[in-house]
């Protein structure tokens, strides 16, 4: 909430609560791009490639205070044959959640997506943030955490708040001076992330959503890869959004580690980023004893859990496919060992159920 003045009860009573339609989509992006804890996932970018590339139905909720634009909430309804039924803000994305004028929107908000649920028979309504709006609903705290820290503008000093053993791998990046190309195609990027989730046990979504993602950001998505003898060995797909800038998905190949290519790739972005007038550094969420978890905390991020909010009907429990469960950890295994080329094929299946 932005700490609105306007009164809350007089704000209630004027509002009226209803499914986004094409007169109100830019004033939509607007109110995201002011809203202080407007991300990427809010914007009708990410609810067009949602649509394109993966067919599920997106019914954004909008409140309205006459012609004002007073809270949005974005929903995506997945209804798998896997998975279950949930609407979720925002599918297959990290955050989300509502944005509202204030408190007294975002219980209208609720209260209307509640009710969308109940006429759709969605046990599950789920809302991804950083801090938990309701006190009342089930929260699920620490599964993954989030790392942002602001980005200090003058490159050496920057470097020297690496801690130290990270800063060495990162100073060996640059004096390798591997080229970088910030115009990289999906394509490219695919083949390289297809094989890093690969080698972690995750299913991969299917091409057309990165190339949709890439489609509707334009200039705000980028990818960039780090190339050496043989070709490119890490590819990035980043975000840039107001002051901040999102590295979202990684891929490498196994040699990019002793290039100290993933390392490069990140400290270029910083500098790219901070030229542009970016101050703002989000690494994306992690989950707690993997591997990207202490990388970032390597690079002097310090981990914020985040709070995933839930209204369950029905005696729904709060979902947990993640691969620190026991229950997928046997999956993930099995995946590791299966042929790259049958994971690329089968993974995007998969991965369309999981959100």
């Amino acid at each position: 909430m932005d700490g609105s003045t306007i009164d809350p009860q007089e704000l209630t009573r004027a509002l009226t609560v209803s499914r986004l339609e094409a007169k109100d989509e830019g004033a939509w992006d607007q109110f995201v791009a002011a809203h202080p804890d407007g991300s990427p996932f809010h914007l009708l970018a990410w609810r067009d490639a949602v649509n394109e590339a993966l067919g599920y139905d997106t019914p954004y909720l909008i409140a309205m205070a006459g012609e004002t634009v007073a809270g949005v909430l974005p929903l995506v309804h997945l209804k798998t044959r896997l998975f279950g039924n949930s609407l979720v803000s925002t599918g297959f994305s990290v955050g989300g959640g509502i944005l509202a004028m204030n408190d007294a929107v975002a219980d209208v908000l609720a209260k209307a997506a509640i009710a969308l649920a109940d006429e759709r028979k969605v046990p599950c309504l789920e809302l991804r943030g950083e801090t938990a709006a309701f006190a009342d609903w089930p929260t699920k705290s620490g599964t993954y955490a989030g790392f942002t820290m602001p980005l200090e503008p003058d490159s050496d000093k920057r470097l020297a708040a690496i801690p130290r053993k990270k800063r060495a791998d990162v100073r060996k990046g640059i004096k390798a001076a591997l080229p970088v190309n910030t115009n990289a195609t999906v394509d490219t990027f695919y083949e390289l992330y297809a094989r890093n989730l690969h080698a972690l046990g995750t299913p991969i979504l299917p091409k057309r959503w990165y190339a949709a993602l890439k489609k509707h950001f334009g200039d705000q998505c980028e990818i960039a890869t780090v190339a050496w003898t043989e070709g490119p060995v890490v590819a990035l797909m980043s975000f840039y959004f107001r002051d901040t800038v999102y590295p979202y998905y990684v891929g490498a190949l196994p040699e990019a580690r002793g290039l100290r290519a993933f390392d490069h790739v990140y400290w270029n972005l910083m500098e790219r980023s901070v030229e542009r007038g970016v101050t703002v550094f989000d690494f994306g969420r992690s989950k707690p004893d993997t591997g990207s978890y202490d990388y970032k905390k390597y690079w002097g991020f310090e981990p914020k859990p985040l709070e995933y909010q839930y209204h369950l009907a029905n005696g729904a429990e709060m979902p947990d496919v993640n691969p620190n469960n026991p229950k997928y950890a046997r999956f993930v295994k099995t995946w590791k060992k299966l042929p790259f080329a049958v994971t690329k094929q089968v993974g995007p299946y998969l991965a369309r159920q999981l959100g």
